[in-house]
């Protein structure tokens, strides 16, 4: 017999995950949160731009494959708090248009609607510390040409993970974006969430856990109850918690459906790993000629509304890192004078939703996704990309675009959709897999559409969402279990 050592697992400590775990422990649940890698070093290697960057030491060398079986190695990030060490901390919410569907663009629809959703995004801006800041002078100067004499083009404060006294340190200030703080300055997972529940005794975080398999009750596969770890070790709870990421948490799922036959029984299986999401993202580095030095720079969201799935946000990127992204055949002297002078900018557009755009299970596993299956998307994203690099053009700046790849999974998301039904989704309103009881999803693999802002805070709020729903469960179930202290620590 297989005993219930903890109340919930949750497999992945990124913002879902821990976001989830976050909510569980306060409510008094005891909690093991699995994380596939360990603690990122606080030396400041993550913050070298040589080591970050050029040599991609903190990335993982996982291989795959694209759709038409070429090698690809997705830029993943295997370590307690997952991508949000390396996020940009841009920390926006969907609008309220972004949880309708949209056949013409071919965007699904959600179970819930974004007033569902309000208050855990409340809950979420204030664990992270979300907050605006002022637009430095070099930014502002581009934007007053931009939107002179009438311009379409919309700016606005962008909400941002990072502390307000991040401008007192210039090399984390300047190497926060695609970077991992060293000083505890940027709203993310491991420091924002996880580190409340270090003294907590109902909580155990256990890095260098990659989780192998699913464990399912037995005589009833439909239920899920344990985990086995790729060391052997096992671990049970009535409640497993997907959390590992929208390329790996089908995989798990895949893998368990396959095994138990569940794959040919569960309507909900045919979509495992279906509908994937990277957004389509260019990288602009426009110049003119003085020098620029504003610090942040990323502090402003920009939109036109002509490109209704589209937006801007400038990097975080200064000379050094602008240069990086320049053409290789410019001279080295060359690149560095102009990267001096330049801006850098990021420009996404959501790619709506696509059946056969997936990730398949395997060695190696498959990427099939091409932005061909999404005409509207990409004819938006080039329609917009252009339109912005002639109106900075007509705003003094020269700019050069490289787009990003299949390599690029950032914003990855959407493969395994929550829906109303099993027929067009995998998980429900409430984050339970359709047609399995115990186990839930609580990363970006729910997201039916990936808007046109980043889906970090969102993934925050639906962990935090599902979570919350379990906790309240859990309290009627074992009334006695629910307090002291659990709830006073709670920030609702």
């Amino acid at each position: 017999m297989n005993v219930p050592q903890h109340d919930a697992i949750v497999i992945g400590s990124g913002a879902g995950g821990a976001a989830a775990a976050y909510r569980l422990v306060s409510g008094g649940m005891r909690v093991l949160l699995l994380e596939k890698g360990g603690h990122l070093p606080s030396d400041g290697s993550t913050l070298d731009v040589r080591r970050v960057v050029h040599d991609g030491q903190y990335l993982s060398r996982e291989p795959w494959l694209d759709g038409h079986g070429n090698p690809i190695t997705p830029e993943e990030h295997f370590n307690v708090g997952g991508k949000t060490k390396w996020y940009g901390a841009a920390l926006l919410r969907f609008s309220a248009r972004e949880f309708l569907p949209e056949a013409p663009y071919a965007c699904l629809g959600w179970p819930i609607s974004l007033n569902d959703l309000t208050p855990y995004y409340e809950q979420a801006e204030r664990l992270l510390g979300v907050r605006p800041f002022d637009c430095e002078p070099d930014l502002a100067a581009i934007l007053d040409r931009l939107q002179a004499a009438g311009s379409a083009w919309q700016s606005s404060a962008m909400p941002m993970g990072l502390s307000a006294d991040i401008a007192n340190h210039p090399n984390e200030a300047a190497h926060f974006d695609g970077f991992a703080s060293v000083k505890s300055l940027k709203g993310e997972a491991e420091t924002a969430i996880l580190s409340q529940l270090n003294a907590r005794t109902n909580f155990t975080l256990l890095p260098d856990a990659e989780v192998e398999a699913l464990l399912g009750h037995p005589g009833s596969p439909a239920t899920v109850n344990g985990v086995r770890l790729r060391d052997g070790r096992t671990f049970y709870a009535p409640r497993i918690l997907l959390a590992a990421g929208a390329l790996h948490s089908p995989r798990l799922l895949s893998r368990y459906l396959t095994e138990t036959g569940l794959d040919s029984l569960l309507p909900a299986a045919a979509l495992v790993g279906r509908y994937v999401k990277l957004h389509l993202l260019t990288a602009m580095v426009s110049a003119s000629l003085g020098i620029k030095t504003d610090l942040i720079r990323k502090t402003t969201v920009v939109i036109n509304e002509r490109f209704p799935h589209s937006s801007i946000q400038p990097l975080g990127f200064d000379g050094a890192l602008i240069e990086t992204l320049m053409p290789r055949f410019l001279p080295g002297a060359l690149r560095r004078a102009v990267a001096k002078r330049a801006y850098g900018f990021f420009l996404q557009t959501e790619d709506g939703s696509d059946v056969g755009n997936r990730v398949q299970p395997g060695t190696p596993p498959v990427l099939d996704y091409d932005e061909a299956r999404l005409p509207g998307a990409a004819l938006e994203h080039r329609r917009f990309t252009r339109a912005f690099q002639t109106a900075l053009l007509k705003a003094g700046l020269v700019s050069f675009t490289r787009r990003i790849g299949l390599n690029g999974t950032a914003h990855v998301c959407g493969s395994l959709i929550c829906g109303r039904s099993p027929a067009d989704s995998v998980v429900d309103a409430g984050g339970q897999v359709h047609g399995m009881t115990g186990l839930y999803v609580v990363d970006g693999s729910v997201l039916p559409r990936s808007s046109r802002v980043n889906p970090s805070l969102t993934i925050y709020a639906w962990g935090l969402k599902v979570a919350d729903a379990l906790v309240r469960r859990f309290q009627l179930e074992r009334p006695a279990l629910s307090q002291v202290g659990t709830e006073a620590a709670y920030v609702a």
